[in-house]
């Protein structure tokens, strides 16, 4: 029963309760100052009357004592009371309750995606679902924010714990549930899920690395710690940014991957447009996107201009990359290591570190002595950041709880050492603008990260680094077939490049304008989610 009728009910026998004793406390008072008896129900009829405001009571006539006149003042005052108390308390919920939406209970979905519940990795996982028209269901406990969610998603109110909620989201026949609440909550619904299907796949997402064992034995397919995948992230990108070989990048085929470089100070790069740059005469590498400021391109636009700040999403072999590498550095950079700070010594610092140290002198800074922690303090302060060596450092990683810390800290960082690049966590996607105006040169979100993971594991295809924005995607596209990627104006008109072509068993890795589709090809196409939705869209 919902809870404002519920309310009501409530209200209506206390108040009938209250008439039911009063009427008693009538028949004794108009026996004991008047001197006369009557019948319960007569002593009844006029508490009514009195509460109701619909008269004065059958023996008003009769009430010639002061302390009647006064017990019946006590009823009058009584009665209005109930009737303002009802107003706010029960009146006004039920009409906002009969005006409100109802939120819905059930789904017809199959073979969807069961996200319990919603929260913002869920909402970059959602936007890769709709990229490939892959249906899912939010199991949503609270009302209202079923209700609202309702308007864009496809959603069943209930607690994602009860076997029965996740029985009305059809979980029988889904293709995968996601549990994305606090770690004991996400153990529970693996529990429920497991009672309503021994089939689906479930992921399990986890703050705490030391329960996921507890979650796998609740049987979960696959626990997930974003904090850690984010520090890696975090690491591996403060590794390969500077690093004298290529970074790790997602391989096509053999000799042919796609990666990102970011372009440093003193690059011949800097101060070139895209179109002058000329990087795919000069190098071979074929330029798929841009960062710049945490805005993405792809592709990007000829007259775009390359900054120090700007990253590359570059496909080619393993020789152009190198090749394009050397060109993103500048002279002093080509051969630099040196030092770089971790601050935050939390899940995803220590995950960072640990990316690092094989290759990196690393000084880890946090607010508390532990084991690990090399320099504690305030990172904030410019004292603390000189006891780490921020001067000879060559990048900062920052690994914070709070993201207004952390733009504190960049801030900070940039005003001490400048030259020093700042990777960075941010919790709030909201946040990533701000940190890059505070001068970061690559910001990682955890709910960003995370969602990207999960839609990987769940669609069964290769994307690249979950922090990327673009997918690597094979497809099939018959209404291509017998076209030139110029003629047909791929990119112009999907924004996704293609950048591979399996053919017969082989991977053709030289594609132009004059490439040619033919049956039975398997493309690999990049590019955002948007861009290959209209792909699949145009030519699938």
């Amino acid at each position: 029963m919902p809870s404002a009728t519920r309310r009501a009910t409530e209200y209506l026998l206390g108040a009938f309760g209250v008439m039911l004793l009063l009427a008693f406390v009538y028949q004794w008072g108009f026996a004991t100052f008047e001197g006369q008896r009557i019948d319960y129900i007569s002593s009844l009829y006029v508490v009514v009357e009195t509460f109701t405001t619909t008269g004065f009571g059958l023996y008003a006539d009769e009430w010639d004592t002061n302390a009647m006149q006064l017990l019946m003042i006590g009823f009058q005052l009584s009665g209005v009371g109930l009737i303002f108390l009802a107003l706010p308390a029960v009146i006004i919920p039920l009409i906002n309750e009969a005006l409100t939406s109802s939120p819905p209970t059930t789904t017809a979905a199959s073979d969807h995606v069961v996200i319990c519940a919603f929260t913002p990795r869920g909402e970059t996982l959602v936007k890769e679902l709709r990229a490939r028209d892959q249906p899912y269901v939010v199991v949503e406990p609270d009302a209202d924010r079923a209700v609202e969610l309702s308007g864009d998603h496809d959603v069943v109110h209930g607690d994602p714990e009860e076997v029965e909620a996740l029985a009305r989201a059809n979980v029988a026949d889904a293709r995968a549930l996601v549990a994305d609440a606090d770690d004991e909550t996400n153990a529970s619904v693996v529990l429920s899920a497991r009672e309503v299907s021994e089939e689906v796949r479930v992921v399990s997402l986890v703050e705490d690395e030391d329960v996921a064992d507890y979650h796998r034995y609740a049987g979960a397919d696959r626990v997930i710690s974003p904090r850690r995948l984010l520090g890696e992230s975090l690491g591996a990108k403060a590794t390969a940014s500077v690093a004298d070989e290529l970074g790790d990048g997602v391989e096509i085929g053999e000799d042919f991957q796609i990666a990102e470089l970011l372009v440093h100070h003193g690059s011949p790069l800097v101060g070139e447009t895209v179109a002058e740059s000329a990087i795919g005469e000069r190098t071979g590498a074929n330029v798929l996107g841009a960062w710049d400021d945490g805005e993405f391109e792809s592709p990007p636009r000829p007259e775009r201009v390359i900054d120090e700040h700007t990253v590359l999403l570059v496909v080619g072999t393993e020789a152009e990359l190198e090749e394009l590498k050397e060109l993103t550095l500048s002279e002093t950079r080509r051969r630099r290591r040196g030092r770089v700070l971790v601050v935050g010594y939390g899940m995803v610092g220590h995950s960072a570190a640990g990316e690092l140290r094989p290759t990196d002198d690393v000084v880890v800074v946090d607010l508390e002595d532990d084991d690990g922690v090399d320099v504690v303090g305030d990172a904030t302060e410019r004292e603390t950041l000189e006891e780490a060596g921020i001067h000879d450092a060559r990048a900062v990683v920052l690994a914070l709880d709070s993201d207004t810390t952390t733009i504190f800290a960049t801030l900070a960082v940039k005003q001490v050492a400048p030259h020093a690049e700042v990777i960075v966590r941010a919790n709030d996607a909201d946040s990533v603008p701000k940190l890059y105006r505070a001068g970061a040169e690559y910001v990682l979100a955890l709910s960003t990260v995370s969602g990207r993971l999960l839609a990987s594991y769940l669609l069964d295809e290769e994307v690249l680094r979950p922090e990327t924005q673009v997918d690597l995607v094979r497809t099939r596209a018959p209404r291509l077939e017998g076209e030139g990627l110029a003629e047909a104006d791929v990119r112009a008109r999907t924004g996704v490049t293609v950048v591979a072509i399996e053919r017969d068993g082989d991977l053709l890795t030289d594609i132009g304008p004059d490439t040619r589709v033919v049956p039975d090809d398997t493309l690999v196409v990049a590019g955002t989610d948007d861009a290959v939705n209209r792909f699949n869209e145009l030519f699938c």
